[in-house]
């Protein structure tokens, strides 16, 4: 029982800290021309097909997958946003799933339920939380750097469109963050008034696998 009463500890103090910020926050530069060209492009060459991105439409037609899933829509997938401050993400959110607390340094995001329901939230930097819970049609914004989650805890899928205010918003995700970094043991148990067994069974879970 004390690992469980540690672990809940934990998730608590995890809460906590979303009253500090993880990152820096900043924003997009401003550009003095329309639209930025990407190097390996010839300018003359550009058509209306530069400016259109079709990369969402199997996000959106797909069935209900089994984990939540983020499809981007953002520079790095679809290079005319560079310096135009937009992105989008489409969100899949099977029944029970999840998309964990984390942060966006750099954007504050727009959300829009599109279909099912989602309960979502975020704490402000002087931590009071704020929640709702959203129906299809719903929007909710999450304000830049702060730190927030959504949950589907109905019985049906939901999916929702996330815009960022920037081609580039960024993602810090506070589990994998604080315990996937490889942050000393002792640190981290010290930090949470906890012990090291409990930090490393967090860490077995939490670690990225690492990249070959």
């Amino acid at each position: 029982m004390a690992g469980i009463d540690s672990v809940g500890s934990l998730v608590l103090v995890l809460l906590a800290l979303s009253a500090a910020p993880l990152a820096v926050v900043a924003g997009d530069p401003d550009i003095l021309t329309d639209y930025i060209v990407p190097l390996s492009a010839n300018p003359g060459n550009i058509t209306g097909q530069f400016f259109a991105y079709t990369g969402l439409r199997a996000a959106l037609a797909a069935p209900a997958p089994g984990n939540f899933t983020a499809t981007k829509a953002s520079m790095a997938e679809f290079p005319a946003l560079n310096g135009q401050s937009v992105s989008y993400a489409a969100l899949s959110f099977p029944p029970g799933s999840v998309n964990p607390t984390h942060t966006h340094p750099r954007a504050s995001e727009l959300l829009l339920v599109v279909d099912g329901a989602l309960s979502v939230g975020f704490v402000d930097t002087a931590g009071k939380l704020f929640t709702q819970d959203l129906a299809t049609g719903d929007m909710f914004v999450f304000p830049k750097g702060t730190v927030h989650w959504q949950c589907n805890k109905g019985t049906q899928p939901a999916r929702a469109l996330s815009a960022f205010g920037s081609a580039a918003a960024g993602l810090v995700s506070v589990p994998v963050t604080v315990f996937g970094t490889g942050i000393d043991d002792t640190v981290l148990a010290k930090s949470f008034k906890t012990d090291v067994a409990t930090v490393q069974k967090l860490k077995a879970t939490l670690t990225p696998p690492k990249k070959p």
